[in-house]
Order: structure tokens, then sequence, then C-alpha cells
């Protein structure tokens, strides 16, 4: 029977539709599910408690002559997991100080707060890597490109895993995976797991505004050069959006 399946924490539309036998876009476009889809837009970035319809699996049929081979293809078998690794170099500049006007006397000056001084972000992205992906149990081994990017097919209902890179050298690095925790940008859950990713941690992951919140928000300002509010505005959302490519 169709029923209304109510999004936890972990959940994801591939998941949902591999447990149930349907083909992802089966659910998603089915009319029921129109206004979800207009509130989240990308099917793969649900909040718990959303609601999703699924609809009745139904019997396709295709009339085929019997004398003759057909081939029939599985369409929904894989997803597949994107991400690009990166590290972050910080300079701070300093701004050189205004010089004196002529009406006044030149003073003497003192450093200036680094917190305050505008900083250089630089991009290091972990280029031509090796990396071991664990998938529930299933080791998969490659090369980062010249971005630090990789695209593994992983199974639709693939939940967790670990991401190692430079296995077996003094560089390992072991990067936890939860597949299908990243919630909506519009949502402070979603802007503090964007945050967390790229190195601002936030203390926990609730939708709560919290100290530890718009302290890693105006760090992320600082160093962007955007205006240090402590305000999820929409700059710092837009830029949130570019930076964590999601």
């Amino acid at each position: 029977m169709p029923d209304k399946h109510r999004i936890r924490q972990g959940d994801c539309l591939f998941n949902i539709a591999s447990d149930r036998g349907f083909l992802w876009q089966t659910i998603w476009n089915h009319p029921e599910n129109v206004a979800l889809r207009s509130l989240r837009r990308d099917p793969n970035i649900l909040k718990p408690g959303d609601l999703l319809y699924i609809p009745d699996r139904t019997v396709k049929q295709e009339p085929r002559s019997t004398d003759r081979k057909h081939v029939f293809v599985d369409q929904g078998a894989r997803a597949v997991l994107r991400l690009r690794i990166v590290d972050y170099e910080y300079q701070t500049q300093p701004e050189p100080p205004a010089p004196p006007s002529p009406a006044e006397p030149a003073r003497h000056v003192t450093e200036e707060d680094p917190e305050l001084q505008p900083v250089q972000v630089n991009e290091l992205p972990r280029a031509n890597t090796q990396y071991a992906l664990n998938i529930d149990g299933n080791l998969i081994f490659g090369t980062t490109d010249g971005e630090g990017a990789l695209s593994q097919p992983i199974p639709m209902n693939a939940r967790a895993g670990t991401l190692t890179m430079d296995p077996g050298t003094l560089q390992e690095t072991v990067i936890p995976l939860k597949l299908g925790y990243l919630n909506p940008l519009s949502e402070i859950s979603g802007l503090k797991h964007r945050l967390s990713n790229l190195g601002f941690g936030c203390g926990d992951d609730s939708d709560e505004i919290t100290p530890d919140f718009q302290g890693s928000l105006r760090e992320f300002q600082r160093r962007y050069s955007l205006p240090v509010t402590g305000e999820p505005d929409d700059a710092t959302q837009s830029k949130l959006q570019q930076l964590h490519r999601s």
C-alpha cells in the first residue's frame, strides 16, 4: 500500500528507493511529492521530519515477440559518491597603516590585532593522491584527479564508510563518511554540517543558534572577507554553497 515515509537522519532518496524496490525518479517525480520537490529542490538533501510519499509498486508489461531475444537494462543499481579533498592554508595579510594627514602629527602605530586583519585563503587540493574507500565493508582503491576530486559508484543503499587518504604512509588521513546526513542549506543544521565539513566546528548539529555556531560563522566570514556579523546571511550562505559545492 502507498504510504508517507517520514525522513530520519541518514535517509536519502537513493537508499529509500533501493529498500522499496523503486527507481528514485519514480518516487521523487510522483505528483504527491510536488510540495516536497518545491521545498527541497535537491532530492539528495532532505531533512529529518520531511514527508515523502511512497506509491504502490506496479507491474510494468512490455509486449515482445516470443521468437526473439530481448535485453532489459537495470537502471537503478548504483549511486555515485563525489568528493573533493582540500586542505586550506591561511595567511594573515596586515594592512599598511594610513599615512597621517598634513593637519595632524605622526603617531606611534602599534601592531594590529591579528583577529581583525584580513586573511588570504589558499586551497591545497589533495591532487593525484591514492585513497582507499571503504563503503559498508567493501574496499575501493583509486587516485584523486588534479583537483583533489574522486568519483566512485557505490550501492544505492550505502549509509556509511571511511575514506583513507595516502593509506599506509606517514601522511595517512582517515575521514569518516556519513551518507545521507547532509541537511538542506536553508536549515541551521545544514549550515552547521557544511561549516564542520570545511573545518569550522560548531559543537553540535542541531537547529539551534548557539554561541559556538555564531563563533564559527564569524571565523568563516573573516577568513573569506565577508561582513563579520555572526549571522547566516545570504552572502555567507552563498559562499558556503560555493565552497562546499552542495
